[in-house]
This record gives C-alpha cells, structure tokens and sequence, in this order.
C-alpha cells in the first residue's frame, strides 16, 4: 500500500444506530485525509452524509431481509469491490457482513461489525443455520468488532472463534448535550406535548425494539402514575399494529429529526430492546442527562452500570413497567440518575475515543500508523 489508505465501509442500514455510526467513521477518516467510500442502498439519510464529510457515496443495491435475493447482493458488491480496490473493508450488520464476506473470502483486509448477532433476529429452525453461518463466516474475517464485551461474550458463547475486538459505541458529546430539568416543561410545549409525566422511547418501531411490551407495560405504569404519557418516536412495520392499541396518553411521533427535544421531553426514556449490540440511542438518552431503562440486552449494563437507570430483564413486560414507574415517582431519583448517565457518555462514550481506536485498529491490520489527527471540520 502506498500513501493514505483506502476504505470502503458497506452497510445496508442508512437510517438509525449502524446509519450514524457509519456515517461517523467516514467523517473522521475522510478528516485524517483518507481515502473513503461508504456502499449503501441510496434511501435514508446516509448517502447524503457521506458527501457532505467528504467521503464518496456508492450506490449498493440491497434487500433488509434474508433472502435469495442475498447472493445477487454479494454480486452486486464484489463488483464494487473489485471496482475500487480497497486497502481495508469495514462491514457493518448483518447483511453487509453476509454478503462482504461470501464475496471476499478474506482476500481482503475485512472487519466485521455485527451491531448485534444475526442469530439473535430470527427463531425457529433459522436460527442454528445463522449460528452456523456466523462460525464459518467467521474465518474470512481479519478482525470481528464488537460495540460491548457483552456482544462478544455472545458471539464465544455460541461458537464464534475470532480476532475479537471490543469498541464500545459514542456519541457526538458536543450535539447531545445535557438537558436541564427546566428544560422539560419548554421541551414539552415546543412539541405539542401535554405538560404530564412523560416516558420517551426512541426506535424503530419493530419487533426487536420493543414497543409492544411497552405498550403491555403501560397498564401497570398508569396504576402508579395515572397521568403519565408516552410518546414513541420512529417508523416501521410495527407502526399499523401499534396505532391499533393506541390509548389516551400514547402519541405516536413519527421520524423525527429533532430527537434531542423529545429526549429533553422526557422524565425517563426507555428501551425495552429484546436484542442490541450496544444501543446508541440510548447513549444519546444518557448523554441528554435522562434516567434510562433498559432491557438487558448486550451493551445495556455496561452503559448504565447500576447508576445510570435501571435494567429489567428481556422480554418482562411487568419488570419494565415497574422500573419505570418508580422513577416517575420519584423524580429525585431520576434526576440524580440522569446526572450520572451523563458523567458515564462522558467518560466511556465519547465519539472522538471511539473513531481514533477504530482508526488504530485499522492501522495494526495494515501495518501502518493511525497517530494523524482528523483535520478540523
């Protein structure tokens, strides 16, 4: 390799968590004057942040969902490949880390993300088939990158044998600032919100997020607090069904840009995830000063480290209705968590930490020195 490396990040996610993170990465290495590309579908917003940090958007067509349409993707994105001929190539999630490796084969540097395991999506008789899948996968990769210890324990735990890496995910501490108590009741009016103890969950609105066992939740939640309000903010598939059981108290935001308001909104945020790797948004949450419930998925208690919010386990529709009532009603206590949630993103989560230790483990896999800062942007 001669000069600045080459990298080519391949995702198909363009919106939420892996969205951000990718668009991350391509920023901060296209400001250590990189060469950058980012492979993505051109719906969402990530082609359009690609450009706008000086990377090179290119168009890779790809379906969400597993598929036969899958092989025609690792086509698809052997093209690419061989087109641009990277030094390095950084698969994120599932889809990507499916078809980058089957197309590669490790003739390339490759690292893959998995931003939570693809074994952990499906059930039924798919699931042994995506273990068995990510244990021979497994192999053409140089080096496997975890956003918590937790997600890597999971990976050990059914099989993956690996150059592990562990990267836990950050967040941009200087756009997610910290929201004062008094910023609530502004917050709220600002958004159309009635001025009422309010619980926020931000996520696409699915099945692995968990909207549904918060709203199996909230009967418990209104026995204590009578007025309490929640607000989903997001789109997906599970929207329909989730409009079907709406209720007095439950308002359906949609996509919003403005996440930071309704964070700021919010007396608790929750994520009732039933799997992550390390959720981002509710880093954001943290960083927003915002006590958190988290369902105990991998990434949640690193985060929050029983200061930061409260963990209920997967799936527990009564445990998280619970947790969230208590902070409701104790708004002391929520504060005094939202203050430590904000100290933790500060000192693990912090986005420049994160990109510089990316940016190392890239150059241990090419045999050259990452110590160049990013420019100023």
């Amino acid at each position: 390799m001669s000069g600045e490396p080459s990298i080519i990040h391949v995702s198909q996610p363009t919106d939420g968590g892996v969205g951000r993170y990718v668009a991350d990465l391509a920023a901060d290495q296209a400001a250590r004057g990189w060469r950058v590309r980012v492979a993505s579908p051109t719906y969402g917003q990530l082609a359009e942040q690609t450009a706008a940090a000086g990377a090179e958007h290119i168009p890779w067509t790809a379906g969400r969902a597993p598929g036969p349409g899958s092989l025609l993707d690792a086509t698809r994105l052997s093209r690419i490949v061989g087109t641009t001929e990277p030094d390095l190539v950084h698969l994120h999630s599932s889809k990507a880390g499916f078809a980058g490796r089957l197309a590669l084969r490790g003739r390339l540097p490759t690292i893959f993300q998995p931003h939570a395991w693809s074994f952990e999506a499906v059930r039924g008789p798919v699931k042994p088939a995506a273990v068995a899948w990510e244990r021979t996968a497994a192999r053409w990769a140089s080096a496997i990158l975890c956003v918590s210890e937790a997600e890597r324990a999971r990976g050990e735990e059914h099989g993956v044998h690996a150059s592990w890496h562990v990267i836990p995910n950050g967040v941009d501490l200087d756009m997610w600032s910290e929201a004062a108590p008094s910023d609530r009741g502004s917050a709220r009016t600002s958004l159309g919100l009635e001025d009422r103890p309010t619980v926020v969950c931000v996520g696409r609105l699915c099945r692995q997020k968990g909207q549904d066992l918060l709203l199996e939740a909230w009967p418990l939640v209104r026995g204590s607090v009578p007025d309490a309000q929640l607000v989903l903010v997001g789109d997906g598939p599970d929207e329909a069904a989730l409009r079907r059981q709406a209720f007095d108290g439950l308002v359906l935001a949609g996509r919003r840009s403005n996440v930071a308001d309704w964070l700021a909104a919010a007396d608790v945020v929750t994520l009732p995830s039933r799997w992550e790797g390390m959720s981002i948004g509710m880093l954001e949450a943290m960083a927003s000063g915002r006590s958190v419930v988290a369902s105990d998925v991998p990434g949640a208690r690193e985060a929050l480290d029983g200061e930061a919010g409260a963990i209920v386990p997967v799936g527990d529709a009564a445990a998280l209705g619970q947790a969230i009532a208590a902070r409701l009603g104790d708004a002391a206590r929520a504060a005094a968590e939202g203050k430590a949630a904000r100290q933790r993103v500060e000192r693990f989560h912090d986005l420049r930490t994160v990109t510089a230790a990316v940016a190392e483990l890239y150059g241990e896999l090419l045999g050259i020195s990452s110590s160049r800062e990013p420019s100023p942007l």
